[in-house]
């Protein structure tokens, strides 16, 4: 029986309740070195929802595996279905204040990294240089055969000359890019192999299931083991790829400050967990810090 990835958390101890100091993030980014880890909830207010807080994709939509999406053809024509539907939507979305503060933090030598859990580019769009991608990037797409890389964009036109008048109205946009349709919307959608070898093409991105690179994840211990601190925004660490390296930093004595706004599973090795709006939280901290607000960054 095939054992499904950790899509949920539920607390089994008392955490303590959510701050609305925001000194020690302030403190704390103000002596430097500070890595950020963000996560889904950094991007809702771009209009990309997260998996698991209030209005949550989860609650509506269980994100395809990569188990599943190596399994059967079928199921890779209902991905990339509502891949390409939910492409066109991600296209659309722009970097929010949140993403700019951390651009800004950036930019006045106040970190040392940033680790994004997100696929959705804001980060580097928002002025961010040098940021890890956990787990990928939709921007790319991956041979499964022969290893050819590719811009999505590029896919993106060969689907549209596959799938003439495909125009579904999709229910939601999770955020894995992934559109809610139904089979009667996916129809007989027609996915397109690669055009160097003919093999299997997959979102250059690090599905449910599936393994971050191992040179990824010693990259990113490494920036954890460089930095002063570790700032988590918008994460609710519920999956090992990310919560690992709260672990690492809470063992080598690095204070870890948590902004989100439910509680995580990584509550017990913060000294902190701020319970307000991303976009407000690091607005306001930039301006203590005396660091022009994000709108005019």
């Amino acid at each position: 029986m095939r054992m499904r990835p950790t899509l949920s958390w539920t607390p089994t101890e008392d955490l303590p309740p959510g701050s609305t100091d925001l000194e020690p993030v302030a403190e704390a980014l103000s002596t430097g070195g500070v890595l950020v880890l963000s996560g889904a909830g950094l991007s809702t207010e771009s209009g990309i929802p997260d998996y698991r807080g209030e209005g949550g994709s989860l609650n509506r939509h269980t994100p395809m595996t990569y188990q599943d999406f190596t399994a059967t053809a079928q199921a890779r024509r209902r991905y990339w279905a509502r891949s390409h539907l939910g492409w066109r939507a991600f296209g659309r979305a722009r970097p929010n204040a949140g993403h700019r503060a951390v651009a800004a933090f950036a930019r006045h030598g106040l970190l040392s990294g940033v680790i994004t859990q997100n696929v959705d580019g804001l980060h580097q769009a928002a002025g961010s240089e040098d940021v890890v991608e956990l787990h990928g990037s939709l921007d790319r797409v991956v041979c499964l055969s022969c290893g050819a890389l590719s811009p999505r964009r590029e896919l993106a036109r060969r689907l549209e000359e596959a799938n003439a008048g495909f125009e579904p109205v999709a229910a939601g946009i999770n955020p894995d890019g992934d559109a809610d349709l139904t089979d009667e919307q996916v129809g007989d959608f027609r996915a397109v192999p690669c055009a160097v070898c003919g093999g299997v093409l997959k979102p250059d991105v690090v599905f449910f299931g599936e393994a971050v690179p191992p040179r990824r994840v010693e990259h990113c211990r490494e920036l954890v083991h460089e930095a002063a601190s570790l700032l988590v925004l918008g994460s609710s660490l519920t999956v090992m790829s990310g919560l690992r390296f709260v672990r690492q930093a809470a063992r080598a004595g690095k204070p870890v400050l948590i902004v989100n706004l439910d509680p995580t599973r990584g509550d017990r090795h913060a000294v902190t967990r701020v319970a307000l709006p991303l976009g407000t939280a690091l607005t306001a901290v930039a301006g203590r810090l005396g660091i022009p607000g994000p709108a005019g960054v």
